[in-house]
């Protein structure tokens, strides 16, 4: 639980740590359901052809189940307060290159967290 120190808003979090993605691809994600409902941002995910979108939907459903059963929060009247996205280890590894040189390949993860909260302008 997070308690905002200006409203006192009731807030539940959830994060998924080494997503196989990089942080710029699964931002674009992100930041379809910043600020929307989340029967809205569920929809949204649902039919998005990304192929992350399936484990940001996985967060935020954890999000939701843990305002739910945490902190008494009531699903219909939560949003999505923040998504955002973190740099987490690159693998690397190297890819054989003419004359018998060798070239850098990185492969990124990346970390998610997102936060429902419940609106009060309703």
């Amino acid at each position: 639980m997070i308690m905002n120190n200006n409203n006192d808003v009731m807030t539940a979090k959830a994060t998924l740590a080494r997503i196989k993605t990089s942080p710029q691809k699964l931002n674009i994600v992100a930041s379809m359901i910043r600020g929307l409902d989340v029967a809205v941002a569920e929809r949204v995910l649902e039919l998005s052809r990304k192929r992350v979108a399936a484990d940001v939907l996985k967060t935020l459903s954890s999000a939701i189940a843990n305002a739910e059963n945490n902190h008494d929060m009531v699903a219909d009247v939560l949003y999505v307060k923040e998504a955002y996205v973190g740099k987490s280890m690159s693998l690397r590894r190297f890819h054989p290159r003419g004359r018998g040189r060798g070239s850098r390949i990185e492969k990124h993860f990346s970390n998610l967290s997102v936060v429902v909260a419940e609106r009060e302008d309703l």
